[in-house]
């Protein structure tokens, strides 16, 4: 009854001091505190802010998607000790299911623009629209009516005040005392200087759009084609081709299987459950029929399933192992890891040996059973996980889908060699699970990669295995191996180092170095009884920061692939460490369209830009494919310097599966970190009742945040697996174009215009397009749809450079007339080698204006006045003189002819 008027730190502190006695009390106790424990978080969640929110956010997407969406389900994931204040929201969006996170503790009297904001977010995730607003770009120059003039990146129907001086201002802050003033503007751009804000006035009736300014009260609606500025600068002209958010989310699958409700309001209330995280559940379901006896897979299964039980999985989760081959059987039921001694008993239950047939289902079968005899606590199958291993067909698979889909379990599927069941990924998805594949090839690691990647989605970082090296080679005999590991300072708690080798039975000569000269040789590894081809050393403590160097050398009498594998945990739970997620843009993808692939590379929140970002994808047969990933807002790469490094991946080998592996380099001198901001617009100010009003300014972050010295540091993630299909058998001929260049800019240099640009590739981002054409327009509409009819830029110098490469052009226009306030409009495509085109690039405008020239009444005049004022009264008085002894001569002629008429007699008068 009490419980409502309590503030939201008390409630955490009673929750973390119940749950920390809890293990003090026997059973019956025990289970009656976690009860209660329980029912007093639910109670708190029914009056938290986020329900409030969450329903407020249903209505008004409900709106302005004209009655289409709305948030029918929300799941609330509760962590198993309840600390921070970051929730996990799975939103159902009728009928799917998406997460979204929601950072921070929410006050009451927020939640009308939080619902916005949330709103706004949804739309980025689950349509993939863009910001109509730039931070970087706030401003542009327009031409209305004829006049050229700024406007703020912003949508064409606010109001805006007739005095610009009233409404773009700089505000700077020295304490809690801030001072305004007005902009300054560049008098040969007409852009404002940097720092300068648009304040827009409070009341507006304008209705859209919820991708621009989504706080103010009139704002309900996305843009639609009528309301849409295509000349505004913004990410969503760039990347969806000038098109408004609602013709987006028109062309996307939700908008096409639904209908709009007819109702003023979503037909139900959305509906709040609360889960509570458990203690992670996995099964190892693994295939020993016969075929795994082939390329020593059997023996590899072991190494890899190894490290997962010995390294990966997190303490206090409870694991299982079950085998099959035409039948299926428990080896051990599910065993809580308490201690590194449980670990060492389940890894006694690996299998050794393989023969018989393929029976998956009836494997998937005995995983259930397994997990159906853990307790009490633990009353059905949801979350719990499966880790399915097999390298065989099994044509009976389609018996268990049903099964299996309603089960509640996440399925992860392990492919392995060639031949493995084309299935088996029906699996992982529709169960929310991962999907490996690893080859036959052994110097690739693959079936330990996969292992090591199959990691507790629960969130809780600082348990979570961190892959820092994972690298193979074949070294001949009396050959070294020899390489570096860095363990950067986020890491370090729980650090392996973990040879393994394929042929012989006794280990290679180790040595290894740690960054104070400490070495451990082979007799401080470890060689299992049950592996005789892996050596494993566990650092005490935590282990040293800096360079770790080991040299290997292959003693056997013949060649053998031998292994680097390093793991290690966070060093600190104060401190999140680096972490690398690898992901492709599909799961299945059909040729000829490219294949994304993805890194993300981040502490805690923050990204971490500057890393030098491999990828390796291995095909089904062939050889790998290595490309660099980069962070530079071209190409692939949407948003520059977000932590995302991007690549387009075209050269593939042949229908089938390719796995992808990453590797992240951090350098201490280039690596740095940036605050990640809200992606919703921060509003400076209004404007209301003709009275600017300014908000307090946007925090920013300090540099010691941004620029916390991270250190050198090494990673290694599997990104999983992927599908081609349709790739011709007989091989490939050319039908990539260059990709789309998306960060085009222009500007004016005295008489010449400027154009910049990211090179595209031969191959999309990949290679060298072989030449360019750069149109102009001084109609940013026509550029866009009539692109070959806008006039054409010499380009015959222009030879374009390695995709990736910045290019620069400058050329003097003559096909244009260039006056004061003229704004001309460039695009530009590439044609590769095969005369294959690419998209037209964003357009860049270029504007004009000449500063007029002042004079001052008390200044001299110049020599060139001076001079010109002699030049024109010489003329005159020239002239004045010349017609004045004209007249004089021709009166001197005609008084002497007068004269002699008058003596000449009588024969002249005759």
């Amino acid at each position: 009854a009490f419980f409502p008027k309590l503030e939201l730190v008390s409630f955490y502190a009673f929750t973390y001091l119940m749950l920390l006695y809890v293990p003090l009390f026997p059973g019956k106790a025990k289970l009656l505190i976690a009860s209660t424990v329980q029912f007093l978080i639910h109670k708190a969640f029914l009056f938290f802010p986020y329900q409030a929110m969450v329903k407020e956010a249903s209505t008004y997407l409900f709106n302005a998607t004209k009655q289409r969406f709305f948030f029918k389900a929300v799941k609330i994931i509760i962590p198993l000790v309840n600390l921070n204040t970051v929730i996990c929201l799975g939103l159902k969006s009728d009928p799917t299911v998406s997460p979204v996170w929601v950072q921070g503790s929410i006050q009451a009297d927020l939640i009308a623009g939080l619902s916005k904001v949330f709103v706004h977010e949804w739309a980025h995730l689950r349509w993939g629209v863009f910001d109509e607003y730039n931070n970087d770009a706030p401003f542009y120059v327009s031409v209305n009516s004829g006049k050229a003039s700024v406007e703020a990146t912003r949508y064409q129907c606010f109001y805006i005040l007739s005095s610009v001086d009233d409404i773009l201002n700089i505000q700077s802050c020295t304490g809690n005392s801030c001072t305004t003033r007005e902009c300054k503007s560049d008098e040969q751009t007409k852009l404002y200087e940097a720092g300068c804000k648009f304040v827009p006035e409070k009341t507006q009736n304008a209705p859209a759009s919820i991708m621009y300014m989504q706080s103010l009260p009139s704002v309900v609606e996305f843009c639609d084609q009528s309301t849409h500025n295509e000349k505004a600068t913004n990410l969503q002209n760039k990347m969806c081709n000038y098109h408004s958010t609602w013709e987006v989310i028109m062309n996307s699958m939700d908008f096409s299987n639904t209908s709009p409700i007819n109702s003023a309001s979503p037909p139900f209330e959305t509906a709040f459950s609360l889960l509570q995280t458990k203690d992670r559940v996995v099964c190892l379901v693994l295939d020993v029929s016969g075929s795994m006896d082939g390329n020593n897979r059997i023996k590899r299964l072991k190494q890899a399933a190894e490290i997962f039980l010995l390294q990966v999985i997190e303490t206090g989760s409870w694991v299982g192992i079950v085998t099959f081959h035409s039948t299926a059987q428990i080896e051990t039921y599910l065993q809580q890891i308490i201690n590194e001694n449980v670990r060492r008993d389940l890894t006694e239950y690996l299998p050794i040996s393989a023969g018989g047939g393929t029976n998956i289902c009836a494997g998937v079968h005995k995983g259930f059973e397994v997990k159906e005899n853990i307790g009490e606590n633990y009353s059905n199958l949801y979350g719990s996980e499966i880790v399915l291993l097999t390298d065989g067909e099994d044509g009976g698979m389609s018996s268990c889908l049903t099964e299996v889909k309603n089960s509640g379990s996440i399925i992860h599927t392990i492919a392995l060699g060639p031949n493995a069941a084309p299935e088996l990924e029906q699996f992982s998805n529709m169960t929310g699970g991962l999907r490996f594949y690893a080859t036959d090839t052994v110097d690739s690691n693959g079936l330990i990669d996969a292992f090591s990647g199959i990691s507790s989605g629960s969130g809780n970082i600082s348990e979570q295995s961190i892959q820092l090296e994972s690298t193979a080679q074949s070294v001949t005999v009396k050959q070294w191996m020899n390489g570096t590991v860095t363990v950067d300072s986020t890491v370090g708690k729980d650090t392996f180092f973990v040879v393994t080798w394929d042929r012989s039975t006794s280990p290679p000569d180790i040595l290894l170095r740690d960054p104070k000269g400490k070495e451990y040789r082979t007799s401080n590894f470890t060689v299992s009884d049950l592996n005789l081809r892996t050596a494993r050393l566990n650092i005490a403590g935590t282990a040293e920061v800096g360079d770790w160097y080991y040299w290997i050398q292959n003693k056997h009498t013949d060649s053998q692939v031998i292994s680097m594998i390093v793991t290690s945990r966070a060093a600190s739970l104060a401190v999140p460490p680096v972490t690398v997620k690898a992901l492709m843009n599909k799961d299945t993808n059909n040729f000829p369209n490219p294949m994304v692939i993805y890194a993300e590379v981040s502490q805690g929140f923050l990204p971490v830009l500057g890393a030098t970002v491999m990828a390796t994808v291995e095909p089904q047969t062939g050889s790998a494919v290595e490309l660099k990933l980069l962070d530079d807002g071209s190409g692939a790469d949407i948003t520059k310097n977000d932590g995302v490094y991007s690549k387009y991946f075209t050269s593939f080998r042949g229908n089938g599966r390719y796995n992808l592996k990453v590797r992240v380099q951090g350098k201490d001198k280039t690596v740095r970190l940036r605050r990640r901001q809200s992606r919703a617009l921060y509003v400076p100010g209004y404007i209301e009742n003709g009275e600017i009003k300014m908000n307090a300014p946007r925090p920013e972050p300090s540099d010691d945040e941004i620029q916390a010295k991270l250190g050198s540091f090494n990673r290694v993630a599997s990104g999983g697996s992927f599908v081609m299909e349709n790739v011709p058998s007989g091989g490939t001929t050319d039908v990539f174009p260059p990709c789309k260049i998306i960060d085009l800019e222009a500007q004016y240099e005295e008489d010449k215009i400027h154009l910049s640009w990211t090179a595209p590739g031969n191959d999309f981002d990949v290679g060298q397009a072989d030449r360019y054409i750069i149109k102009m327009s001084e109609s940013l509409l026509d550029l866009r749809n009539t692109f070959e009819d806008a006039t054409s830029v010499n380009t015959s110098s222009l030879v374009p450079k390695p995709a990736g490469t910045k290019e620069s052009f400058q050329f003097k226009s003559e096909n244009v007339t260039i006056e004061n306030g003229t704004i001309i409009y460039f695009a530009i495509r590439a044609i590769d080698n095969a005369s294959l085109t690419s998209e037209v690039s964003n357009i860049a405008q270029a504007a004009l204006f000449i500063p007029p020239k002042e004079s001052s009444p008390d200044s001299t005049p110049n020599d060139d006045v001076i001079n010109e004022g002699i030049n024109v009264l010489t003329i005159v008085l020239i002239v004045a003189g010349s017609i004045i002894a004209v007249s004089i001569a021709v009166s001197m002629i005609v008084c002497i002819l007068h004269k002699k008429n008058r003596r000449g007699g009588p024969e002249l008068r005759m």
